[in-house]
């Protein structure tokens, strides 16, 4: 049993001034495996000062120290790679290949490129006789969701840090043990006394807490549109800065000169990574009209080569949802999808068999699905396909931008000037095109309901960023 009861606060594991407590469960054996203590207003408070004092000193470092203090964090965070495995395989169900190569890997990589960024980053800009200076903004509040435990919680450190903004951390309930890790991570490597600050709790609680502090410059968050748009409305009341990264419905558009073998692999890979949960997940699958039986058939063949099962079986590549709550909302909305009138072609409702034990779904497709069928228009963070047939490039592109989320779109094919044109047309933040590898130097981020701001690189700093213009600097 992992006891995490305290909190990180100024620099020392501390206790909690309430005494509640959350049970931390392995969704692939639906066993308690630890707990945290559901933090209160006043250890938020706490953090906050903490962070607050330790602002004058850490905001007027260099960013050569600042750049060295990353690269210590990545080689600490090398040291507990086994450790960081563990517990990720263990409380989010990834399985433990997937765990290594994406979860584990993701966070690494961001504390290596901001660092990288970071060393010729320019905080300073000379117009004539004018200065314009960025400044990092104070302390900033993050809020991580569950889905990837060290992705998007290094992400939004790495950039905060490297600007020279000290931190509050809320990291997910479902999946604190990473964050903790992240914690000891950071004492080891030496991050100065106040400048990270962890606190668990509950989004009622420490979330909201953190997006209406007075306290807090700024908030970023990574979750649901309806959390977002509450954060939004707390940060309001002290006109905070606000970084936003929200939900999606993703399509790929699948060219009609694509391998459709291959092209089937694509999409299947894309549904069931991380069990579906995936705010990027191309849930949306657009095939030429002509392709789709073929296409149909492909999917047929593909899909039960991604197994589904025990986390802890390297051969496994498909795991459980998180938590019950995910898989009664993951077989809603596949109940929907059939009384809605779209054609079962793999997976349904229930467990797969033999797998009685767990929060595990059939990995499902769908078509014969109109664009607007709830199916094709809410995120279901669940690995759901939902074919969607075109008749021209215009009419796939109109389709594909036919949501109100703009987080993330594909296209796959051979025809260049096609691939050009539909990756120039989706309206969405980050476009991959033929399984384009991932650039962690790139922005990322949401148009429309996904989100506000950018991560990563050297974006990700500039959103932990004032601005200054002196008129009349001497040189």
């Amino acid at each position: 049993m992992r006891n995490y009861t305290k909190h990180y606060i100024n620099g020392e594991w501390v206790e909690s001034t309430g005494s509640e407590t959350e049970d931390v469960i392995n969704p692939a054996a639906e066993e308690v495996t630890g707990r945290i203590s559901m933090g209160t207003q006043e250890d938020l408070d706490r953090a906050v000062q903490a962070a607050r004092d330790a602002f004058p000193s850490f905001s007027t470092t260099t960013k050569e120290y600042r750049a060295e203090l990353l690269e210590n964090i990545a080689k600490e965070y090398e040291n507990r790679k086994d450790d960081l495995i563990e517990v990720i395989t263990e409380e989010l169900g990834s399985p433990v290949s997937m765990t290594e190569k994406v979860h584990y890997n993701m966070g690494l990589q961001h504390f290596k490129e901001t660092a990288k960024q970071l060393r010729d980053f320019e905080f300073t800009e000379r117009r004539g006789e004018t200065l314009i200076a960025k400044e990092p903004i104070g302390v900033s509040g993050l809020i991580t969701p569950w889905n990837f435990p060290t992705n998007q919680t290094s992400t939004k450190l790495a950039g905060a840090l490297a600007a020279g903004s000290t931190v509050v951390l809320k990291p997910a309930e479902l999946t604190p043990y990473a964050a903790i890790l992240l914690a000891e991570i950071f004492e080891k490597a030496g991050v100065p006394k106040g400048v990270f600050n962890l606190v668990n709790g509950s989004g009622e609680t420490i979330g909201n807490g953190i997006s209406s502090h007075p306290g807090i410059d700024l908030v970023s968050f990574t979750g649901s549109g309806a959390v977002g748009q509450k954060v939004s409305e707390n940060a309001a009341k002290t006109i905070k800065k606000v970084a936003l990264e929200l939900g999606g419905k993703s399509p790929l558009v699948i060219l009609d000169d694509a391998d459709v073998e291959k092209a089937a692999k694509t999409a299947v890979s894309n549904v069931v990574m991380n069990t579906g949960q995936v705010c990027t997940a191309a849930t949306r699958t657009l095939v030429p009209r002509s392709m789709h039986e073929a296409f149909i058939e492909a999917v047929k063949e593909v899909l039960p080569k991604f197994r589904v099962g025990d986390p802890k079986d390297e051969n496994n590549v498909v795991g459980p949802l998180v938590a019950q709550k995910q898989w009664d909302r993951v077989q809603g909305y596949i109940e929907k999808g059939m009384e809605e009138g779209a054609t079962l072609v793999a997976g349904g409702t229930g467990k797969p068999e033999g797998l009685e034990e767990g929060y595990y779904v059939k990995p499902t497709v769908f078509t014969d699905v109109r664009n607007d069928m709830v199916i094709a228009q809410e995120e279901i963070f669940g690995p759901v396909m939902s074919i969607i047939t075109y008749d021209d490039i215009d009419e796939a592109i109109e389709i594909a931008n036919d949501t109100v989320y703009g987080l993330a779109g594909y296209v796959f094919g051979e025809d260049e000037e096609k691939l050009k044109k539909v990756a120039a047309s989706l309206q969405a933040g980050r476009i991959t095109v033929n399984n384009a590898k991932a650039d962690f130097s790139a922005p990322f981020g949401g148009y429309k309901e996904s989100g506000v701001g950018r991560e990563w690189g050297d974006y990700g700093i500039e959103e932990y960023l004032e601005v200054k213009a002196i008129l009349g600097m001497p040189s």
